[in-house]
């Protein structure tokens, strides 16, 4: 049954035309209202009755008897696309469409209604070619623009996709540039796949022109200078990260590693991490830092500093790798008791989720620039606390 909202969205326009119908009685019309109220209500009781395909007959008479019912058309087109029932949708706004009596802003809005029916079926290129017309006719310019952003964000056709975002800055004067600068770094993504490391360090200059805070835009520069042989330019736009936003700065760490690796120059690596882990609570870092030392170094040092760190901040990564270092030196009982609760500090860490949307709350084990959930672009971050980062 239809919900109280729904019933009230019927009625609404319902009054909306008995106040008109009443104040134009001195006007022409095509049906007198003795005939059309009790089409409407027959209509209404259909709906009510969960009968849509006989309110949809009735109500598609009646836009043959006066246009003027072309906002009762509009608004139970709308309510069957909410209640999913798309095909009643677009059989209510085609038949709109093919009346010769509306007038431009009817059938604009019949047309946005009908893009926005075909949108939810999954019929992107027919949805796209109504929202195009409407551009065209300049009509609805806000909703068609948005909804074609949203199309070729879902087909991933990137360069239309900026080209609309620029067209919504223009109109609504809101600033689209951190989501501009993302589908920059897409193209760019695209291009390092097919090998063509120019065209890509291209686009990363676009994106870094349009918004200097993009952190994706650093890692994907520093990416194309590693391949490049450019070792030094990779490592300053890795470290860039830390004044662009250093919650990503886990994300580099060990890129960072092997260019300072390949530079035979890992003791300055492993001093940068000890001023990242003063700085920051990143148990990635921390945990490189204290296998680096152990490595490096020897592995008392590095079971003393994970501990004394981990007194400060404790993580459930951090407890189970000192639980490592220090099982090599344990015997008997306390061997025993220490590899139970390794495992189940093992467990933790593969329930555990890594990174979290501040928008919706998508958890995600790898970093997505748009959320899977509800597709906000920047919005997953690393997890933090004793269970996180």
């Amino acid at each position: 049954m239809l919900s109280e909202l729904n019933i009230f969205w019927l009625l609404l326009p319902l009054a909306a035309l008995s106040g008109w119908w009443i104040g134009r009685s001195n006007q022409e019309q095509k049906l007198p209202l003795k005939d059309i109220y009790p089409e409407y209500f027959k209509g209404l009781n259909f709906v009510l009755n969960e009968q849509p395909d006989k309110a949809i007959e009735v109500f598609i008479r009646m836009a043959e008897v006066d246009s003027e019912t072309v906002e009762t058309h509009l608004a139970l087109g709308n309510l069957f696309r909410r209640r999913g029932e798309v095909d009643r949708a677009i059989r209510i706004h085609q038949n709109l469409i093919a009346r010769p009596t509306l007038n431009h802003e009817q059938k604009a809005h019949a047309l946005l209604e009908l893009g926005m029916d075909y949108m939810r079926s999954g019929l992107l290129d027919r949805a796209e070619k109504l929202f195009l017309e409407l551009v065209n006719l300049d009509l609805y310019l806000n909703e068609a623009y948005f909804h074609l952003l949203e199309i070729y964000q879902q087909e991933k056709d990137w360069e239309n996709a900026i080209t609309v975002a620029k067209k919504i800055e223009i109109i609504s004067g809101e600033n689209l540039n951190p989501i501009i600068a993302q589908f920059y770094c897409e193209i760019a993504e695209n291009e390092l796949k097919i090998g063509n490391t120019t065209n890509a360090k291209s686009n990363i200059n676009d994106a870094m022109n349009i918004n200097q805070k993009c952190v994706r835009a650093s890692i994907i520069e520093a990416k194309i200078f590693q391949l490049t042989g450019n070792t030094e330019l990779a490592i300053k736009s890795y470290k860039r990260l830390e004044s662009q936003d250093s919650i990503y700065i886990t994300e580099v760490i060990l890129p960072l590693y092997d260019c300072y690796k390949k530079m035979d120059n890992v003791g300055e690596f492993i001093q940068y991490l000890r001023k990242l882990v003063k700085k920051y609570t990143n148990i990635n870092t921390l945990l490189i830092l204290t296998e680096l030392i152990a490595e490096y170094e020897n592995k008392d040092l590095a079971i003393n500093f994970i501990f004394e760190e981990l007194r400060n901040k404790p993580t459930v990564e951090g407890v189970d790798k000192l639980i490592e270092y220090t099982l090599s030196k344990s015997t008997g009982v306390t061997f025993e008791y220490l590899s139970t609760i390794k495992q189940l500090t093992t467990k933790l860490i593969e329930k555990k989720s890594t990174y979290k949307c501040n928008k919706c709350g998508f958890d995600a084990k790898l970093l997505h620039w748009q959320c899977p959930g509800c597709k906000h672009w920047e919005s997953i971050q690393p997890i933090f606390g004793v269970a996180g980062e």
